[in-house]
């Protein structure tokens, strides 16, 4: 017998806090970006693997995140604030994982 209260209880519970890690996480890259400080990740360069960018690609992309960090009508004090927010938008998504993995690890045991 499935106890559908139960199944509609955690079907809820994921559908929320999936919501809250994903916004959380995209809202501190935002802040990050804001902040002047866009992730910027380098080509992994693989054996027998197809690199997706190319070193010229990454320095591309460098050039244009350093344009865009001198383009930021924000003042220092700004910066320094989208800086603080983003990083703990990261906490909150990192939190919100963690509890749901400490959840989930005493369910192990039996």
């Amino acid at each position: 017998m499935i106890d559908w209260s139960a199944f509609l209880l955690v079907a809820v519970a994921s559908l929320l806090v999936t919501s809250i890690v994903v916004s959380a996480y995209s809202f501190g890259l935002r802040l990050l970006a804001a902040s002047g400080r866009a992730p910027l990740v380098e080509p992994a360069s693989f054996t027998d693997a197809i690199t997706v960018i190319t070193p010229e690609e990454s320095k591309a992309a460098a050039k244009r995140q350093k344009k865009a960090a001198k383009k930021n009508p924000l003042t220092d004090g700004q910066k320094r604030l989208a800086l603080w927010a983003a990083y703990a938008c990261f906490a909150v998504a990192g939190a919100a994982v963690l509890y749901g993995i400490y959840l989930i690890i005493p369910y192990f045991h039996h």
